[in-house]
């Protein structure tokens, strides 16, 4: 691509999160504690944001909580910080919710060795993001949430418009005005944090409500679909001995049962803490639990306290 191209395509100016903040103008002069008490202020203004676009959160929520039921996935899809929080967040699905890893994706441009070093020029380009959808291969069931805070990144509208086609739901996090980026996906999140301490490091405020976000829409999503029993992470599997130690004081404390006696039940689950807990309170073999919760769409609560 030629330099004027790129003049003309990229001129940013116009956006938020490429505008100067005012409180940070001398920031080479300041101290060090001046320096990081700027920073830990312009920081308290981010929660404040984000609750400003709850609702907006919380209808993308009810349509992945549908995806879900219906045998769909969600799809994170960005470039540099965006990307890497979007594949973060889906990472920790499988080990915190016992979900298959390919429930939850995210898509980095330039693949996995953008995890870890800048890609450069991966993002330049909307049909990289539509090909990265393509090789998933979405369907209408899936929902996809691209992750751009200038809301610009190319390879993310590239593939915002790709989903589109398909038939996928779609939502754009943006940490601009939603005028912007109006009709390019069907859910618009625009979490507006305001100039960054240095000018368009979007890893700051914009990756901290980036974070925030992603982590109120698959924890949300989870609870909808019974993952969790209260505050509870009881759909989980037993894998290592942190998770083992975890399940058996889970099922130690909801059962009313000695530490020793809630692990050997678990043993008995094989690890499957929700089994564990149904053979404790209702007396059934780990096989009728595991069919009892099947019937419920795995709902410990339903399955609990059902009269049956």
């Amino acid at each position: 691509m030629q330099a004027s191209s790129i003049e003309g395509t990229n001129r940013r100016g116009h956006l938020i999160t490429e505008h100067r903040n005012p409180r940070s103008e001398e920031l080479d002069r300041m101290s060090v504690m001046e320096v990081l008490e700027l920073i830990n202020d312009e920081d308290s203004a981010v929660p404040g944001a984000v609750r400003k676009i709850l609702p907006k959160i919380a209808e993308f929520v009810e349509h992945v909580a549908a995806s879900f039921r219906s045998g769909g996935r969600l799809i994170y899809i960005g470039a540099g910080t965006s990307g890497r929080l979007g594949v973060l967040d889906a990472s920790e699905c499988p080990p915190t919710f016992s979900v298959p890893p390919d429930l939850v994706r995210g898509v980095i441009a330039g693949g996995a060795p953008a995890l870890t070093r800048s890609i450069e020029g991966a993002e330049d380009f909307p049909e990289k993001g539509a090909d990265s959808l393509n090789e998933l291969e979405l369907s209408s069931r899936d929902c996809v949430l691209g992750i751009a805070t200038g809301a610009t990144t190319p390879f993310v509208l590239g593939a915002l418009a790709y989903a589109r086609k398909v038939g996928a739901t779609t939502g754009f996090l943006v940490c601009t005005s939603e005028d912007i980026v109006h009709g390019h996906a069907d859910i618009i999140i625009p979490v507006v944090v305001g100039p960054e301490v240095v000018t368009g490091s979007t890893r700051m405020k914009a990756g901290t409500a980036t974070k925030l976000i992603l982590n109120m829409i698959t924890t949300t999503t989870m609870v909808q679909i019974n993952k969790t029993y209260g505050n509870l992470m009881v759909d989980l599997k037993a894998l290592n001995t942190k998770l083992w130690d975890r399940g058996a004081r889970i099922i130690s404390e909801v059962a009313r049962l000695t530490y020793e006696d809630a692990f050997d039940l678990l043993k008995q689950a094989d690890g499957e803490v929700k089994t564990a807990l149904v053979m404790a309170q209702r007396g059934w073999s780990a096989e009728e639990s595991r069919r009892r919760l099947g019937d419920h769409d795995g709902s410990l609560r339903r399955v609990l306290e059902s009269e049956d």
